[in-house]
């Protein structure tokens, strides 16, 4: 685990507030920190790829007050020890963001699924989230005007392709996570959920990864909404739901998808 400071700081609708982000290397949770941090809340970064930790604390060092840790979220030393280092670097907590997670929803068919493939899945996706709010609840339930949790899930716990089953299982337990957290650790703590559906992240790659986002128009008219998603419509919501206009929000799965689940589709 390590930590680094940042003594800037700024004005803003989440200043005052500190916040925990996982996954914050690269996509959402690299827009979600960046958006906190834009807004004024103290953040800490934290992610396993070192690498791009790193790039995303320098590219977002003017923005406000950082921390880093690196956290590898199946683990649960890892997790208490990020955690407590998060807390110690910002003066406490306000928020965690479960945003870490394993990327690619494909794997094997069922009947030649490994039990250690499926295993990885759901110990990044769901025990991971479990270990950050096992770990961050104390400093949460201390937090001035109540703790936050947000849960990145996503639309796959909802409706799925082949060949999906350990990522559906997995995103489908973190929306279950979210309305037992809310009911335990309520009402010091809210426990939100956020169901991302098509979100385009070639801008939040760490910098020297990044190339133009390689869309489509059909991919846009796919959605009711008229486009595909980008990650600071993920960030935008989370920072609402930090704020103490969500007050009367807790347990929820907020699916924002452009529409597409609503979307009745038949074969021609």
């Amino acid at each position: 685990m390590t930590i680094l400071g940042n003594v800037s700081g700024s004005p803003g609708p989440l200043a005052g507030r500190s916040a925990l982000v996982t996954g914050a290397g690269r996509g959402i949770g690299r827009a979600i920190a960046r958006w906190f941090l834009a807004h004024g809340a103290a953040v800490c970064l934290a992610d396993r790829d070192q690498q791009a930790l790193a790039d995303a604390a320098a590219e977002y060092a003017d923005l406000g007050r950082l921390a880093t840790a690196v956290i590898d979220v199946a683990r649960e030393d890892s997790v208490a020890a990020g955690v407590r280092g998060a807390a110690l670097a910002l003066g406490g907590l306000h928020v965690a963001v479960n945003n870490a997670g394993v990327a690619d929803p494909h794997s094997a068919a069922v009947d030649q699924l490994a039990e250690a493939d499926w295993r990885r899945v759901l110990d990044t996706n769901l025990t991971g989230p479990f270990l950050v709010c096992k770990h961050a609840a104390p400093h949460l339930r201390r937090a001035p005007g109540g703790g936050i949790i947000i849960n990145i899930a996503s639309t796959r716990a909802l409706q799925s392709e082949p060949n999906t089953e350990a990522y559906a299982a997995s995103k489908g337990g973190l929306v279950a996570l979210t309305h037992a957290l809310a009911i335990s650790l309520g009402p010091a703590v809210r426990v939100h959920c956020i169901s991302p559906g098509w979100i385009e992240t070639s801008a939040y790659r760490p910098r020297a990864e990044r190339v133009p986002a390689a869309l489509r128009e059909q991919d846009h008219a796919q959605h009711p909404a008229g486009r595909v998603g980008v990650p600071e419509d993920i960030a935008a919501l989370c920072a609402w739901l930090a704020s103490p206009e969500a007050g009367f929000i807790t347990g929820q799965n907020l699916v924002v998808d452009g529409g597409m689940t609503r979307k009745m589709i038949y074969a021609e």
